[in-house]
């Protein structure tokens, strides 16, 4: 990773704090679907000076075009943006239920596993459990908090029994929760 990736990491981590978490840390005012005004932002930012002081909009149009993420999203004008999910302030993203897949996956550290397979999946700080639609992703996500696993979620059958399903713009599913009974521990092949 060049400096130059190394710093738009840096800055679009700094937007997940700022857009998902703790807007207040610059002064910014999120609105109820999550949306922040683009120009506000970027004065905010350079108004509270530090290391992301010339966060400008091409390098804000670089973050959102570059994630492999896709964590941040664009109003359809341009001149709001928001974190597509992952919030801990209460945000209404105006996601319709929908139908998952069968069968989705949860990636996490091994030493959670234990946890899960008893209690199921919580959001903990944030307003939903993030889902992935195939393995590798959700190894990926594991992966970021230590040696990872996957768990199973028979989606078909939770949707069936009543509960809500969520995609976000960049095609994490969400819901609310995940009892265990519709979890499984993947195994090694």
């Amino acid at each position: 990773m060049n400096q130059s990736e190394k710093d738009l990491a840096g800055t679009s981590k700094f937007l997940s704090l700022v857009l998902r978490h703790q807007p207040e840390t610059i002064g910014l005012t999120l609105d109820a679907q999550g949306w922040a005004d683009v120009e506000t932002l970027l004065a905010r930012v350079r108004a509270q000076g530090g290391r992301h002081a010339q966060l400008d909009r091409a390098t804000l149009e670089a973050i959102v075009a570059t994630s492999d993420k896709k964590r941040f999203a664009f109003s359809e004008d341009g001149t709001r943006i928001r974190a597509s999910q992952g919030h801990s302030v209460q945000v209404d993203l105006g996601l319709a239920p929908q139908a998952p897949p069968a069968t989705l996956y949860h990636g996490t550290a091994s030493r959670f596993a234990q946890a899960i397979g008893a209690q199921g999946l919580v959001p903990g700080a944030r307003q939903h459990v993030h889902l992935s639609r195939d393995v590798p992703t959700a190894l990926t996500v594991g992966a970021r908090h230590g040696k990872p696993v996957v768990f199973t979620v028979d989606a078909a059958r939770m949707h069936a029994q009543g509960h809500a399903f969520y995609v976000s713009a960049n095609g994490v599913w969400l819901c609310a929760a995940v009892p265990a009974q519709y979890l499984a521990l993947m195994t090694a092949a």
